[in-house]
């Protein structure tokens, strides 16, 4: 015997010597048997457990009837409503960016991406209220009723700044008609009062929730205000469905929940909802002129910014009326280019989105109070609302629509200039070049010629050639305007008069 043959035999013993070691020792710890050596302990036999209960209620029935009879009708509202509720699902058409990964290359496709959503039928003849971010870019629509029947649905419009949409179903019977959910006036509508959710939350079918109307005249951002906050629980899907008071009338249209997980939203005891009086009115108008009707003033507005601001010495809230439509319900009442809007309807103004989505919602042939800083007195000017004719395209004027007396200032300084090329850009270079310098005109007289690099007006940074324009014209008609150019390696300031504004 060699000596390696006797090795791997010394190996294999005290390996097997360790594993029955450590074999007994688990086995005398458990205290199983070992080599079949010993007892195993015995289990305890199962014995039926003897158990009394409950028989009686906590509460005897005649000590709750309100509570009874308040369940029962409950019930009885939810089996009554329901059929007028729907599913929406829909097929959306997105695009996607994709990555080649053989040959490297990023290109761009439609993919169908499906959604879902609730809606409630408001007309025996099929006509279904939901949200516009509901089937907005869809490429079909169906609905499925209560009974489970699946229906092709199509858009008859919708108003986005509402965020409604209005659908239209037809049954394969002819003659059928559809139960519907009556309109309640919300503006009746209290704090406090009973709310019921009705929807297809997460696509789970149809679903019932109760809660209470929290607030009143919530908004979310500008674009949405006037808005129901309630407690009744709402997830995604239930956006298009009905919020209903205690009799089953629609007071409001379920439209978004407060959530602080963009990515996982989910219920959080803070539900919005638009109110039944707006979405009856856009309904309204959709089904009687096929389209929803915004309120208009005529009126082209800019927010106010640090630089406007120190311009006219206005350090409150409003927006500034850049320009006014002649003719126009804001011309007849008497608001000025420059005036600032601190109030509408005696709300405070704070940027031109809310301001004109107030008054694109606003009825037709309304008079509303607009409140304006004019210099050192504040007006109440009234204008009735006209409108809007969503067919009637702007007048075309030049250079992005600037007024003429806007005009008037340019033309007098005689500057055209042009966005710095590309490589300006990608070395970190803003500002504009001049393109173009009249001769007699107050650029021409300050020395400015072109091929001049523009970088600042009156020590504010000069982003493109929109915002050189905006700036000059906001200022040189009260100051002087100071301009930093280059030219070569030389960086000086240049100064232009003021110019008399004139119409």
């Amino acid at each position: 015997m060699n000596d390696a043959f006797k090795r791997v035999i010394v190996l294999c013993v005290v390996f097997a010597a360790a594993f029955l070691s450590v074999y007994v020792f688990r086995a005398w710890q458990g205290g199983h048997p070992i080599f079949g050596f010993g007892k195993e302990p015995e289990r305890g036999q199962f014995a039926p457990e003897h158990a009394t209960l409950q028989a009686k209620a906590a509460l005897d029935p005649s000590q709750v009837p309100g509570l009874i009879r308040a369940n029962d009708e409950m019930v009885s509202l939810v089996e009554q409503v329901t059929p007028a509720v729907v599913s929406i699902d829909t097929e959306i058409l997105k695009r996607e960016r994709v990555i080649d990964p053989f040959r490297g290359r990023v290109y761009e496709r439609d993919r169908l991406t499906p959604g879902l959503g609730s809606g409630v039928i408001v007309s025996k003849e099929g006509h279904v209220i939901t949200n516009h971010h509901v089937i907005e870019g869809h490429k079909r629509i169906r609905v499925t009723l209560h009974d489970g029947r699946s229906l092709p649905a199509t858009l008859v419009n919708s108003d986005k700044l509402l965020d409604i949409a209005v659908l239209r179903i037809k049954s394969a019977v002819k003659g059928e008609t559809f139960q519907a959910l009556k309109f309640a006036d919300s503006d009746a509508v209290k704090v406090g009062q009973l709310a019921i959710a009705v929807g297809n939350p997460f696509g789970l079918g149809e679903s019932v929730t109760v809660g209470r109307i929290s607030a009143r005249d919530r908004s979310l951002s500008d674009g949405q205000r006037d808005l129901f906050q309630t407690d009744a629980a709402i997830n995604p899907g239930n956006s298009g469905g009905p919020l209903l008071n205690h009799l089953g009338e629609i007071i409001a249209i379920n439209a978004s929940i407060y959530t602080q997980d963009r990515e996982n939203p989910g219920f959080q005891g803070i539900g919005f909802s638009i109110p039944s009086n707006e979405v009856k009115r856009t309904l309204e108008f959709i089904l009687k002129k096929g389209r929803p009707v915004h309120g208009y003033l005529g009126l082209e507005t800019r927010d106010l910014n640090n630089y406007l601001r120190s311009v006219y010495k206005y350090n409150g809230k409003g927006v500034m009326i850049w320009d006014v439509t002649a003719g126009s319900p804001a011309d007849e009442a008497g608001v000025k280019p420059y005036d600032i809007v601190t109030a509408f309807k005696g709300e405070g103004v704070t940027s031109t989105r809310g301001f004109l989505n107030r008054v694109q919602r606003s009825n037709v042939d309304e008079t509303v109070i607009i409140s304006v800083a004019r210099g050192n007195e504040t007006l109440n000017l009234k204008a009735v609302i006209a409108e809007a004719d969503p067919f009637a395209l702007p007048d075309p004027v030049k250079n992005s629509g600037r007024l003429a007396s806007d005009e008037a200032i340019i033309s007098a300084i005689g500057l055209t200039v042009r966005n710095v090329p590309r490589v300006y850009r990608a070395r970190g270079v803003t500002g504009v070049l001049i393109s173009k310098v009249e001769e007699s005109s107050h650029a021409y007289d300050a020395g400015l010629r072109p091929n001049d690099l523009l970088l600042e007006i009156n020590g504010s940074r000069i982003r493109n050639d929109e915002d050189f324009y905006l700036r000059l014209v906001a200022t040189a008609a009260v100051q002087e305007t100071v301009l930093r150019v280059v030219r070569g390696r030389v960086d000086q300031r240049v100064t232009i008069p003021q110019i008399p504004r004139t119409d």
